[in-house]
């Protein structure tokens, strides 16, 4: 593509949800996606609500992700802050998961007014695992909830209850999910799943973020990479 695409991420700042669980990103769901994001020349930037570090949930870290994601590590170390972004600059947003998510994305009034601008405008507005915790009590302008009526992925509550965190979460993210109006989409536990419904992307779990990378790609005009589409062709882009 000859016009530079960009593209916002944003991430959690939570560092712990109670006294014995570190939290943070998870890793992965952050860079897979950047990597795929820039390989394909895209401008990337990379936030969180508060700027500065953004903690890795140390789960997802061990001697083959910290090598293979060591420049990704590294950006996590100094973040912008979203208060100083201006987001009719970017073509797409993109919303990583980790526990931290449920704890700071829900009701924060930048995150919502960057998601609700983002996605009124017309843009892509992404997110995998729990990333879609940045998607709670989102209103449109016509007062209806984002995902109200809407076909969705995100962390399942069987996949929850698995990790056994079930119990420490401010609510189980498909069900609140479900109360505000969204169709959630379940795979067997840990199985990738990509849900597209127009230019809103989801995916369930870590195993979906780089099918969720490319569908974003694939939505803002990329070629399908090695000509497989994760994008179905029977969902129009301009819906």
């Amino acid at each position: 593509m000859d016009t530079l695409i960009a593209i916002l991420i944003v991430l959690t700042n939570t560092a712990q949800f109670d006294s014995s669980h570190a939290t943070g990103v998870w890793l992965e769901e952050f860079a897979t996606p950047y990597k795929i994001f820039t390989e394909h020349h895209v401008n990337v930037t990379v936030a969180s609500p508060l700027g500065g570090v953004v903690p890795i949930d140390p789960r997802s870290l061990n001697d083959e992700t910290q090598e293979k994601f060591a420049d990704e590590i590294e950006l996590l170390k100094n973040t912008e802050s979203l208060a100083d972004i201006d987001v009719n600059g970017y073509d797409a947003i993109f919303f990583p998961g980790g526990h931290g998510t449920m704890f700071d994305l829900p009701g924060n009034e930048l995150v919502q007014k960057a998601i609700t601008q983002m996605y009124e405008s017309g843009k892509v507005v992404s997110a995998v695992c729990h990333g879609p915790a940045a998607f709670v009590d989102v209103k449109l302008s016509d007062g209806k909830y984002l995902v109200d009526g809407k076909k969705v992925a995100a962390f399942t509550n069987s996949e929850e209850k698995a990790a056994k965190l079930d119990k420490y979460m401010p609510f189980l993210l498909q069900s609140k999910l479900e109360e505000q109006g969204a169709t959630v989409k379940t795979a067997e536990n840990y199985q990738p799943q990509v849900v597209f419904d127009g230019k809103l992307i989801t995916g369930q779990n870590p195993a979906s973020s780089e099918n969720v990378a490319r569908g974003v790609l694939e939505t803002l005009g990329f070629p399908p990479d090695r000509g497989k589409r994760v994008r179905p062709a029977k969902y129009k882009i301009d819906q």
